[in-house]
């Protein structure tokens, strides 16, 4: 439970429950059919799942999710007199099959619906970054709560909105109100709340420091708002339609993240261009004594911003494989620090 309310990078929390050898469908059932399901699975509850199979005897990895499945109900049945309803689902309780060869390992998947949905984003805007990508991000750069953020070319505000989280000290998952292990034997809704409680889930906000959203689109703006005050986080973040180059960057130093478009169509690359180079030059001269970083799924137009890297970090945007460029912004010549 305090896993699944605190992670802000991972997906998912998976519980072993069981691992064991099979050579093919059939002694996947027999194994696991020995598994005392019913400590796990209410028999009057529902049951979805997920599975990643690379096994030679296996065409189809739906089947070894269907066997799996047959060895539950049919043990739970047994024992119970009654069966789970099952399906795709996942929203209830979960498994996760994970079978290499002849290796298995089965998983009560306890966050049901991935992490990265904390429930805020009501409005995406276009090409959102997902949430736990966002947190990843962040934890990569150098920016801490305590220091300022700017962020312009801020979509949907996810950035800015974990980084206010954060700052705020509230758990990644304080707006879900479902998670996997609510649909599990055993589980006690007051233990869930004590432990709420005890992280104190209604801490009062306090901006100790500025974090600064920019969007030249009034719609992405807005997108932007209503999510930060869903997340309850709207006044922490100062949010300003315009330009990037217009974007104020305060005088202490602190972390600055762009995520511009990749241009990943034909012709975009062209048009974009000029915006990667413009992007160079905001940061030298307009965030002295700041770190600078860009987020980009396309390397070809990072290498033209024309500042020189301290380290390119990789990232996989859903398939899209992606850097994070690192900039260490000072003006004048360089001086130790």
């Amino acid at each position: 439970m305090r896993l699944n309310l605190q992670l802000r990078m991972g997906l998912r929390v998976l519980w072993k429950i069981a691992d064991f050898e099979a050579m093919d469908g059939q002694q996947l059932y027999k194994q696991a059919v020995r598994i005392p399901w019913e400590a796990y699975v209410p028999a009057d509850g529902y049951v979805s799942i997920g599975s990643s199979v690379r096994n030679n005897t296996i065409r189809n990895t739906k089947f070894a999710g269907l066997r799996l499945k047959d060895a539950l109900v049919d043990r739970i049945r047994e024992k119970k007199g009654r069966r789970p309803d099952t399906g795709n689902d996942s929203d209830k309780a979960k498994l996760f099959l994970y079978w290499r060869d002849e290796e298995v390992n089965i998983y009560l998947d306890t966050s049901g619906v991935p992490l990265s949905n904390r429930g805020y984003r009501v409005s995406p805007g276009k090409a959102p970054m997902r949430e736990n990508l966002a947190a990843a991000v962040l934890k990569a750069a150098r920016w801490h709560p305590g220091l300022s953020l700017v962020n312009p070319m801020c979509g949907s505000g996810t950035l800015s909105i974990e980084a206010a989280i954060q700052a705020s000290g509230r758990p990644a998952g304080r707006l879900r109100e479902n998670f996997g292990f609510m649909h599990l034997v055993g589980y006690r809704p007051e233990e869930f709340e004590a432990i709420k409680m005890e992280l104190d889930m209604g801490k009062a906000l306090v901006a100790s420091a500025p974090i600064i959203a920019t969007d030249q689109d009034p719609e992405a703006i807005e997108a932007a708002r209503r999510n930060a005050e869903l997340a309850g986080v709207a006044d922490l973040i100062e949010f300003e339609v315009c330009d990037f180059r217009q974007t104020k960057v305060p005088d202490d130093p602190g972390v600055v993240i762009l995520n511009p478009e990749y241009g990943d169509r034909m012709g975009e690359e062209k048009k974009l261009l000029p915006v990667y180079q413009a992007i160079g030059d905001f940061l030298k001269k307009q965030c002295p004594g700041y770190w600078g970083y860009v987020f980009t799924g396309n390397r070809s137009l990072g290498k033209r911003i024309g500042l020189k890297t301290t380290r390119k970090i990789e990232f996989y945007n859903g398939p899209i494989e992606c850097r994070l460029f690192e900039y260490e912004l000072y003006s004048g010549s360089r001086n130790p620090r």
